[in-house]
């Protein structure tokens, strides 16, 4: 075999060999804090970090200037809780999403079944906070415009149904889709009663911007990793790596019974 030939393999390998580790290396990105049944969409990654601090005192919205409008039924400090499930229930899950947050997805994806069953039987009360940190780590404002759709929603009663849409119909982590409100009133068709002129006008007016951008503001300030953030009575269940749902529905019952 010629030196040509021999430095031609070579070189090929070499380029292999660095595709390789390309892969390998946005396979690590993908699979960031894997705990549970999910990843976590994180503040402060080394490729966002300095967008996220330059955020850190707004959300990409200087349009949503105005009074903070509660959506709602909304509970908890500073009514900034979104509940689901019955007021008598033994356990409490607090949940901090994004819209746009992939992780998130996985979450609901993955635990959603569990989470349904629990507070249809009066076991589990649910408590939805809303974040906007990809708006921050992406740019754009779908995660700000997605929860104050969520929030017109829940003025309606139509809070969970329409959560569970947003999600299934989430786009890329990077499409910025959930910022046109033509999207948002478009899969409200997909929740029966939903799509009213008063939903409509909510949505359009960024009725409860404010408002959202407080909640984001409480998730900044609360020392939380990324989202999601899931906690069970008070625990942060994400810290628990064995969690599964199959889990979460025994510690949900045995508190039930206690």
């Amino acid at each position: 075999m010629s030196e040509k030939n021999r430095e031609g393999k070579r070189t090929a390998r070499e380029r292999l060999a660095e595709e390789r580790e390309k892969q390998k290396s946005a396979e690590k990105r993908r699979r960031v804090l894997i705990v549970g049944a999910s990843v976590v969409c994180v503040l402060g990654l080394a490729a966002v970090i300095g967008v996220v601090a330059a955020n850190a005192g707004k959300d990409d919205g200087s349009d949503s200037a105005g009074p903070v409008v509660v959506p709602s039924g909304a509970q908890g400090k500073d009514s900034l809780a979104i509940p689901a499930g019955k007021e008598s229930a033994k356990s409490t899950l607090t949940v901090w999403e994004d819209f746009r947050c992939p992780a998130c997805k996985a979450f609901e994806t993955a635990y959603r079944p569990v989470i349904h069953e629990l507070t249809n039987s009066g076991q589990l009360k649910v408590e939805y906070h809303l974040a906007t940190i990809i708006d921050g780590n992406m740019g754009g404002t779908g995660s700000r415009t997605a929860a104050n759709a969520a929030a017109c929603a829940q003025d309606v009663g139509k809070f969970t149904a329409y959560h569970d849409v947003l999600f299934d119909n989430q786009p890329a982590e990077t499409d910025d889709a959930f910022a046109e409100n033509s999207k948002l009133l478009e899969l409200a068709g997909k929740v029966d009663g939903l799509d009213t002129a008063a939903f409509r006008t909510c949505v359009e007016k960024g009725t409860h911007n404010s408002w959202v951008e407080k909640s984001a503001a409480a998730f900044r300030n609360g020392g939380f990793s990324g989202t999601p953030t899931v906690i069970l009575n008070g625990k942060n269940i994400y810290q628990d790596q064995t969690m599964t749902p199959a889990k979460l529905k025994q510690l949900v019952q045995e508190a039930d019974k206690a």
